[in-house]
């Protein structure tokens, strides 16, 4: 039954989710900590979980990624990436976003491609193509990458918790869902993209600032560019460290009979609860993790390292290699955007999925009584939700974290929920995200832009037609595979 005290409480989510995106960056996850303790301490509302697994995870892979960025690495991929791009200038309204795309799934965040930006837009200019054209689908690409990166927050976190609600999927079964759909929305979100907008000869705006001699200069006179760096060999060792430490945890992850076993305690399934001698009664999971095997309640058996510990130890190894061996300076990691925005995600996923999962936890009986007929009827529904959800807080690693425990609870088949995992990016809906402002300053021509009513900019619309149809062919995919 609703009462007026868990609108209120809903309320309170909302608008500290609300402020904390008007704010950005750290501010998500710090006014999430006002509404944790309103709910705490003013309602009395039983706290919930932090999902430290999944900090620990993005930790290990932003500071793998961070000091590869400090070696140099970064700018070898950025380099490679504009090779093929001013090979192929005809076509950069489809090459753009499929190399913002995979630069995003290599290292696990989309803020890899500022230094891509300018490339593509100076030679969108230098080709006579509108810049809005590859620049808006481009932005769009370097988020929808997270959902296909191996270690990407979205993706432990789907794996991690989806396992934990005995869902048995792997990284490499996820990203062969999501990257393949991922690719076909992409490719839709471009084609409608191709000519989109007055070419910039036959644009009476673009036209008429060119006529001054001052704004031609600004518009055609820089020359962005990558090629004319020299990229030292130990820098492309990082990439190769880094290269290689994505193939191990994937290979770990499609081959788990390789990882360590180790013995262990576990409740039998179905297993109540144990009544003592002193009328004290405790729970088969409780006997379990202090270690008692009692017939009939917990047993002996074997249990493997887990991929959240894997992707740990080789990220963390991955990036010591890359310090001894490549000359990256870790002050120059601490310093550096991927770094730095990978905190800020920390800090975002920290504080939001606490919040979340402190309501959730305490209504989660109302919630399945008002939605259990909805997501029995239309299970696919919750990709309206995850869509709303990411609108607000700007984080597709928070959207998982926060909104798939419920999911599974209130029944959701796992197949699903795979099928409508990229419908967690709906924050350019409104175009507030770094990647968008910038992408909008890097054009100078002036035509990628944030309307004059908000809503109307150079984002929606390829985002709305990746998202969409990236939902649709993952869930075709999901439902054959699974």
């Amino acid at each position: 039954m609703i009462t007026f005290s868990m609108i209120l409480q809903l309320c309170i989510v909302l608008g500290a989710l609300w402020v904390g995106s008007r704010y950005g960056s750290l501010a998500l996850g710090a006014i999430s900590g006002i509404g944790l303790a309103i709910l705490v301490f003013g309602f009395g509302l039983k706290p919930g979980s932090p999902p430290t697994d999944v900090i620990y995870i993005i930790i290990a892979a932003v500071t793998c990624a961070g000091i590869m960025q400090a070696s140099g690495g970064m700018d070898w991929l950025i380099q490679i990436a504009e090779k093929m791009l001013r090979k192929h200038p005809d076509h950069i309204t489809f090459f753009a976003p499929l190399c913002t795309f995979f630069l995003t799934v290599l290292v696990g965040t989309g803020h890899v491609v500022y230094t891509l930006m300018p490339i593509i837009c100076d030679i969108a200019l230098k080709k006579g193509i509108r810049p809005e054209r590859p620049c808006g689908v481009a932005s769009i690409a370097s988020q929808v990458g997270i959902t296909c990166s191996p270690i990407a927050a979205a993706v432990v976190a789907f794996v991690t918790i989806s396992n934990a609600n005995h869902f048995d999927i792997t990284i490499p079964r996820v990203l062969m869902v999501s990257i393949p759909a991922c690719v076909c929305g992409l490719i839709a979100a471009a084609a409608a993209s191709y000519h989109r907008g007055l070419d910039l000869d036959k644009d009476p705006e673009f036209q008429k600032k060119i006529a001054d001699p001052i704004q031609r200069e600004y518009i055609y006179g820089s020359n962005a560019t990558t090629l004319d760096k020299e990229i030292p060999q130990s820098a492309k060792n990082a990439v190769f460290i880094f290269l290689g430490a994505l193939a191990i945890i994937v290979m770990f992850a499609a081959l788990p009979d390789l990882l360590p076993s180790y013995p262990t305690v576990k409740a039998v399934k179905g297993a109540g609860d144990l009544t003592l001698v002193s009328g004290v009664t405790i729970s088969a999971s409780t006997l379990a993790k202090a270690g008692v095997v009692a017939e009939g309640f917990t047993e002996k058996g074997m249990v493997d390292l887990k991929m959240n510990l894997v992707i740990q130890i080789v990220m963390i190894s991955a990036a010591a290699l890359m310090i001894i061996f490549c000359k990256a300076q870790p002050k120059k990691a601490v310093a550096g955007p991927v770094w730095q925005s990978g905190m800020v995600a920390v800090v975002a996923i920290y504080g939001i999925a606490w919040l979340a999962d402190t309501y959730f936890s305490n209504y989660m009986s109302e919630m399945q009584a008002m939605l259990a007929d909805i997501v029995k009827e239309y299970p696919w529904s919750i990709a309206f939700v995850y869509f709303l959800v990411s609108v607000l807080i700007n984080s597709q690693g928070a959207v998982v974290v926060a909104m798939l425990p419920l999911a599974y609870k209130l029944g959701i088949p796992g197949p699903v929920l795979l099928g409508v995992l990229p419908a967690v990016y709906g924050y350019f809906f409104i175009p507030n995200y770094p990647s968008d402002i910038a992408t909008v300053n890097f054009d100078r021509s002036g035509t990628t832009v944030i309307g004059k009513y908000l809503l109307n900019h150079s984002f929606m619309m390829p985002g709305l037609i990746s998202v969409f149809t990236s939902t649709i062919v993952a869930y075709l995919l999901s439902m054959i595979f699974y």
